[in-house]
């Protein structure tokens, strides 16, 4: 595809960009560099050296629509036309948060942000600001941006799970940070109440991802998502869904409608733009309205929903909520975990697929399905990078996440002969793995 192989951008990339990367995870440790994308379209994407595969990230969920979808190239193309005036808004972004308080079931009005990080990071200094407490329970697993309010202790190693509050994801990170954290562990409704009352006053906030994608896409257990609204309005605390990931997976509301249950407050994004950064907080009026120009929290930004990614948002949420993208999506979802679940029982390979409509994760080691981020930390992350490695030599490109149990998925633009062709790359890499 280009003069220079991917081997040789890498080592140019490296001077130039740390890492040889422009964010952290895209060196794909399973393959042992970054792959440089030239080109992709629909459910594929072909390197610099002219190898193509079947994309089973999609962009960490962003590429719901597949890559290069036409509607997505009609937006940008709309923007172009229209002349992209920075740091003024347009009644297509009205538009589009009309449709979005529609279709999200909590929301009554929405503020654009384009990261999920970003969306998360004013979300809680609004939350701070509604509750009058500074403190967040937030749950091990779970994943809520790279800014300092919620990056600490989400992914604990094992040696620190005896204070998994007290851990810092990053160097850089404050430690007089860490007491504004409370953790607790996904799907335990006693440990949550344990953790409200022992810092009763305190805490203003709790937030989670409904699924927990971030670890393997772990679900919530049957009643815990109510018995977590009942403890959120027993305590007077705030319910926030990170729904960054989950949002449009499986349906237009996403998990706060799949689970019938309403939080206070979320966010979207990732998918929403349709593979363009944005993102949303989403609220009721009340809420919302502390925001300024109206109320007293600041939240503001030169390239806040810039057009090009709000018209291609439009797009998206057209394409998303016409009659047949769901259970088309659904019918390529259920072949597809059908046969994916009756190749690891005959691979010996203990391994689990935890799932939520479009995306999927895979633990690998583990005997029992895990319910929580704990039952996790014997994951064999050697296993998870071999398995990476070998998909991708065979054209299925999984993403790596440093051989942690993530989160993969598919696309509307996968066909079932494209994932018929992951299942059989997949059950070839589990024989050898075996």
């Amino acid at each position: 595809m280009t003069e220079v192989s991917n081997a040789q951008w890498y080592e140019r990339g490296k001077t130039v960009l740390p890492g040889g990367v422009c964010s952290s995870t895209r060196l794909n440790q399973g393959i042992g560099s970054p792959v440089y994308v030239a080109r992709a379209d629909g459910a594929r994407f072909t390197d610099v050296d002219g190898r193509e595969y079947i994309d089973m990230s999609c962009g960490h969920g962003a590429a719901l629509l597949g890559h290069n979808h036409p509607a997505i190239h009609e937006a940008l193309i709309q923007a172009a036309e229209l002349g992209i005036c920075c740091a003024a808004d347009m009644p297509y972004h009205i538009q589009l948060a009309e449709m979005l308080c529609e279709m999200i079931p909590c929301a009554e009005k929405i503020r654009f942000t384009n990261s999920g990080s970003e969306a998360t990071l004013h979300a809680i200094r609004l939350c701070r600001a509604v509750s009058g407490k500074d403190k967040i329970l937030r749950f091990t697993g779970h994943f809520h941006g790279y800014h300092e309010h919620t990056y600490i202790g989400g992914h604990p190693p094992r040696e620190a799970m005896d204070a998994p509050s007290k851990y810092r994801e990053s160097a850089g990170i404050p430690e007089p940070l860490t007491q504004f954290i409370v953790t607790a562990p996904f799907n335990d409704l006693g440990a949550t109440r344990k953790a409200l009352e022992e810092n009763i006053g305190e805490i203003g906030t709790v937030i989670l991802e409904p699924v927990n994608f971030n670890t393997a896409g772990i679900p919530p257990q049957p009643g815990y998502l109510e018995g977590l609204r009942e403890l959120t309005r027993e305590f007077d605390v705030i319910l926030f869904f990170d729904e960054v990931q989950t949002s449009f997976k499986k349906s237009a509301g996403g998990a706060q409608q799949d689970f019938g249950v309403i939080p206070d407050i979320c966010t979207i994004g990732k998918a929403l733009g349709g593979g363009l950064p944005l993102s949303a907080i989403c609220g009721p009026d009340q809420m919302m309205d502390r925001f300024k120009p109206v109320g007293d929290v600041q939240h503001s930004g030169t390239f806040n929903a810039p057009l090009p990614n709000i018209l291609a948002g439009l797009a998206f949420c057209k394409a998303v909520t016409s009659r047949s993208f769901y259970p088309d999506l659904a019918v390529v979802g259920d072949e597809f975990y059908k046969g994916l679940d009756k190749i690891i029982a005959d691979s010996g390979v203990p391994l689990h697929a935890p799932r939520h409509g479009a995306r999927f994760g895979l633990v690998m080691g583990v005997e029992q399905p895990p319910v929580c981020y704990e039952d996790t930390l014997d994951h064999r992350k050697d296993l998870m990078l071999t398995f990476v490695g070998e998909c991708a030599k065979r054209g299925v490109y999984f993403h790596d996440y440093g051989g942690a149990p993530c989160h993969h998925g598919f696309s509307s633009a996968h066909t079932t002969d494209d994932m018929n062709i992951v299942l059989d790359v997949v059950g070839a890499v589990l024989k050898t793995i075996s």
